[in-house]
């Protein structure tokens, strides 16, 4: 990867684990099986990337712009994408692990998350209108303060979602998840 613009490539089996990547643009690139954990991918460019089966478990992306990019089967624990670049922000995520990422203040509409586990993911002041939530698991996933208009969540489960603080408007649950928009009552529903 030593040039600073590549595109239409494929990298594979590719191993950045610990390393640090600065200044290098991604276009319509794809990565199958790469290991990228605990690396350093900050001020970086993925336009319109796939990343397949890849491990990205606690790579910093601070100031990284993520244009359209797609991540399917792929670890994804411990990423901060609050610090990534607001401009063109756009990911989707399919059967992949996102736990205890974040996506405080990220404006994300129309997100899709497919059979995505999503345990203690931060959405703090996150835009999700629009977004879908299917077969996904928020177990302990931080909902303040977010927008949750019209999103779909009817078939996302173990959630725990506050109506009076988070914006919920047109949103969708199942008649099974509503539960969930009642837990700070503490109340038992049979």
């Amino acid at each position: 990867m030593e040039l600073l613009t590549h595109e239409g490539k494929t990298f594979e089996k590719i191993s950045y684990s610990g390393k640090e990547i600065k200044g290098r643009e991604f276009e319509n690139c794809t990565f199958k099986n790469c290991d990228f954990s605990d690396s350093n991918f900050s001020h970086n460019r993925f336009t319109e990337c796939s990343f397949i089966g890849c491990n990205l478990a606690m790579m910093k992306l601070s100031g990284t712009s993520l244009q359209d990019v797609a991540f399917t089967d792929c670890k994804l624990t411990g990423l901060n994408f609050g610090e990534c670049e607001d401009f063109l922000f756009s990911v989707r995520f399919e059967n992949c692990i996102l736990d205890y990422a974040s996506f405080a203040k990220r404006r994300m509409t129309k997100t899709r998350f497919y059979n995505t586990s999503l345990k203690s993911v931060d959405f703090t002041a996150a835009n999700l209108t629009g977004a879908l939530f299917d077969n996904t698991n928020l177990e302990r996933a931080i909902f303040n303060r977010t927008e949750l208009k019209e999103a779909d969540l009817s078939a996302a489960f173990n959630f725990s979602i506050d109506p009076e603080i988070n914006s919920i408007k047109k949103a969708k649950f199942s008649l099974h998840g509503v539960a969930g928009l009642l837990d700070k009552y503490d109340i038992r529903i049979t």
